[in-house]
């Protein structure tokens, strides 16, 4: 099996995630993009701005943010997206857009998070062209296996835990399932479901690149803070996996 070595996170220019000619990603760089990865959601962050929320997690260490809208217009969608895109420029913090491959491309986002029941990957490929990031959740293993052999840049293994934000999500896979999936798939797996500072050590431990957290950053007193606290409990536990990896599970 090929393992992607997990390495600790640090910015990198926007531009270098992506090359321009054979659509090859820079695993390394984007596997470093991934390990603090910000997913917002307006409706835990009353009287604060997505924007503002960004800025500030950005502030404190965040390597990715998906843009999730699930219940915005397509016009306050748009607007949101281009918001947060105009704050990440030159941060070397890729924008990515949920579902909509629409909104990505308007915005020129780095690239869309696409579930099980969203566009298929080929077709969001077709669209966004082949620079493009694309990333999949996977509920199971056969979705993981599906995702790598459809030409995913990454795998979203969701829920980890049980999760509030979400409520249509699947039964948490745990820290076993993430051992499992890894043990098959060679390309940058992503926790997220119920992480948060307390437990993103054992998500990281069992075999994920980074995770992604919605309320312990959105949700926080302090956005800036709270996405500084993880971020120095990512890379501490991400030095040490370096050092000692995980034995994979088959």
């Amino acid at each position: 099996m090929s393992e992607t070595r997990r390495q600790a996170p640090h910015h990198v220019p926007q531009s270098s995630v992506r090359t321009s000619r054979d659509r090859k990603i820079d695993q390394a760089l984007l596997t470093q993009c991934l390990a603090l990865y910000l997913v917002t959601d307006r409706d835990l962050c009353p009287g604060r701005s997505t924007r503002e929320i960004v800025a500030a997690a950005v502030a404190g260490g965040v390597t990715c943010v998906q843009i999730r809208e699930k219940n915005s217009t397509t016009r306050a969608f748009l607007e949101e997206a281009g918001s947060v895109h105009h704050i990440l420029r030159n941060t070397g913090v890729p924008l990515i857009i949920n579902d909509r491959v629409d909104v990505a491309l308007a915005v020129g986002a780095d690239g869309v998070h696409l579930g099980q029941s969203d566009m298929p990957l080929f077709e969001a490929r077709k669209l966004l062209g082949q620079d493009a990031i694309i990333g999949i959740s996977a509920e199971n293993l056969d979705d993981a296996l599906q995702a790598e052999e459809h030409g995913a840049d990454y795998i979203a293994i969701s829920p980890v835990f049980r999760t509030l934000t979400k409520t249509n999500t699947a039964l948490p896979l745990g820290l076993d399932g993430i051992a499992l999936l890894r043990a098959h798939v060679s390309i940058p797996v992503v926790g997220i479901g119920g992480i948060d500072a307390h437990n993103a050590p054992q998500v990281l431990r069992a075999g994920c690149h980074g995770v992604a957290v919605v309320s312990a950053i959105v949700a926080a007193a302090d956005p800036q803070q709270a996405a500084a606290e993880l971020k120095h409990i990512i890379t501490r536990t991400l030095e040490e996996s370096c050092t000692n990896p995980p034995t994979p599970a088959f």
